[in-house]
């Protein structure tokens, strides 16, 4: 049977094909789909969980008692898990586990660009990389055959165009496999000080098997058609490599660690020269220089962005073996489409409250980090999951005050990593104001269930957490709720608590307008017109961001754009209204909606 899959709905089948059982996750674009598709074999038991330390603990458990375990999250969520991810190395994985690292060159939904190789590399896991859809739904079956074969995790790495790009896959039935359960073995499982010792010298023997295994593994294969150059490449560079140098001699990577060497340095005896083409950093090039096979790469090919066929065909004629290309084409001119806030996004009110309050706002990862950006400017620092309330603390002591300091965090990453940071704010008694933006979803990467969500993976009711009781657990006395679609509440409130003696929480009461889908019905209100004959031409509407508010084409006499409203945008949240000086926006009537 062929289907026309993604990598990510690969990666899946893969999963429900060679016998996983276990599918754990924290979503994270580009990989977020991969649990989205698990969930649909009921086979697999699966789970959103509330970070990827917790989504690793809970494979790593799993695999513990013999059950063949994925667990998925992108490149920087291996930075949140890589306390487990490191130990382990020298435990093993019994039942066998896979650990999905989905990267992204290009920072397309990202914070950096981060090679997660090295991390195969530093802990001393094998590390496979698909190069197709087809290789993504084989290579699971083979992470874990190599799993259980060595005691090893396997890191998978995928990265945005191959978990994005479709291509046809063969597909197959499952192969059902028995759990083997927990055997106890605390010199195994107990990694104190004295079984850590002897487990390291037991995983360097196990790293040399590998090394052993690469040579002789079919994940690698020789391409041999012209000798003058050789290339040596992995992942979706490969394909960009065939479509620039289809007569090129090639070897496919299809295990990047440990690397083959024996192998390569075959292959490098029988070209003339040999090339390395690899997104982002010489991982590999740097490797076979140590090992003493003479290479270039870097010196054609960025180590920063992703490449794509031109790039790798500009590298190679900056290598002397391409001829230039002058292109028949002018170049196409694309407008530029910054992000923005989706109409009716609760979070909007909050962004242009913090921005006419001249707020200091430390912000963090999620929908509401767009709020940084023109037109409403209300953001000033955003690192990673979880930072905001720290950075609002550290800021808070460098300056002797909390008057003033801002931090805003959504329900989903307050409940991954912003926890801990509020406690920390308790404990210090810093006066910062925190809001939680509480849009009860994880609304950016679409819509996934979190613990405050009152769903389960499969939709099921589930408990959904009291954030109120939870930041009172946590020591907070003063907490106040707000409606994100009152402005002036916002501007008031916001402003009475940034000039607190103490610290305060704000947590916001609208859901997001697009997620669940079934909850948009809810959302939606009767939708907002502009009265051209009142408008002015302020362009105040403009300042709230609302794709929904756009330049008519009628002009005031002075020359400026009046404003239009797209009623099959507008959600009817009112808050256009609101900004608006002269009252030229109003609600349709009912009649004409």
């Amino acid at each position: 049977m062929k289907k026309i899959l993604s990598g990510n709905e690969a990666v899946a089948r893969g999963c429900y094909e060679y016998g996983v059982h276990i599918a754990t996750a924290f979503p994270g674009t580009p990989s977020t789909e991969i649990l989205e598709n698990i969930i649909q074999y009921s086979e697999i038991n699966s789970e959103w969980s509330p970070n990827e330390k917790v989504a690793f603990e809970v494979a790593m458990g799993a695999t513990f008692a013999g059950a063949r375990t994925l667990v998925a999250m992108k490149h920087v969520g291996l930075n949140v898990a890589a306390d487990a991810f490191m130990s382990m190395s020298l435990i093993g994985a019994p039942g066998g586990l896979v650990v999905v690292t989905a990267d992204d060159p290009g920072m397309h939904s990202s914070q950096n660009e981060q090679d997660n190789r090295f991390y195969a590399r530093f802990a001393e896991y094998p590390c496979l990389e698909p190069a197709s859809s087809q290789e993504a739904k084989d290579f699971i079956g083979k992470a874990l055959d190599i799993s259980t074969q060595f005691d090893v995790p396997v890191l998978f790495r995928v990265t945005t165009r191959i978990c994005h790009a479709q291509g046809v896959v063969e597909c197959g039935e499952r192969q059902e496999i028995a759990i083997k359960g927990f055997e106890k073995n605390p010199e195994k499982f107990v990694v104190l000080p004295a079984h850590a010792k002897k487990r390291h010298v037991w995983a360097k023997k196990r790293l040399s098997d590998l090394h052993e295994f690469a040579n002789a593994s079919d994940l690698n294969q020789v391409e041999m058609a012209d000798t003058n150059i050789g290339i040596v490449t992995s992942g979706v560079a490969y394909q960009y490599v065939k479509e620039a140098m289809p007569n090129a001699s090639v070897f496919k990577l299809g295990m990047t660690y440990p690397l083959p060497f024996q192998a390569i340095e075959e292959f490098s005896g029988k070209v003339k020269r040999l090339l390395v083409v690899e997104e982002l950093e010489p991982f590999i090039e740097n490797q076979l220089k140590a090992h003493g096979i003479i290479c270039e790469g870097k010196a054609f090919w960025p180590a920063v962005n992703e490449l794509n066929p031109d790039l790798v065909r500009e590298g190679f004629v900056k290598a002397g073996l391409l001829k230039s290309q002058a292109s028949s084409q002018e170049p196409a001119i694309l407008l530029p489409r910054p992000p923005v806030f989706c109409p009716g996004c609760p979070h909007r009110g909050v962004y242009y409250a913090l921005n006419k309050l001249k707020a200091t706002v430390t912000t963090d990862i999620g929908c509401y980090t767009l709020g940084a950006l023109p037109p409403l400017s209300g953001g000033d620092t955003c690192v990673e999951m979880g930072a905001s309330i720290g950075v609002g603390v550290g800021m808070a002591k460098a300056k002797g005050s909390g008057k003033g300091i801002v931090a805003t965090i959504g329900d989903s990453t307050f409940l991954h990593s912003g926890m801990t940071g509020l406690l920390n704010a308790v404990n210090d008694q810093s006066q910062i104001t925190i809001i939680i933006l509480d849009n009860r979803i994880t609304a950016m990467t679409g819509g996934q269930h979190h613990p405050g969500s009152g769903e389960a993976v499969d939709g099921t009711p589930a408990f959904q957490v009291d954030l109120e009781q939870l930041c009172r657990a946590l020591g907070v006395k003063n907490i106040k709720h707000m409606d994100t679609y009152n402005v002036k509440e916002c501007i008031d409130v916001i402003g009475k608590e940034m000039d607190s003696e103490e610290l305060s929480v704000i947590i916001t009461n609208r859901p997001c307008a697009l997620y669940p889908k079934d909850n948009r019905k809810a959302v939606l209100q009767t939708p907002f017109t502009v009265d051209a004959d009142k408008c002015i031409g302020c362009h105040a509407c403009f300042r709230v961001s609302c794709p929904a508010i756009k330049a008519s084409e009628e002009k005031t006499d002075k020359g400026k754009f009046k404003s239009f409203i797209d009623i099959d945008l507008c959600t009817g949240c009112s808050v256009c209204s609101q900004v608006c000086p002269v009252q030229a926006i109003t609600r349709i009537k009912e009649a004409d909606a």
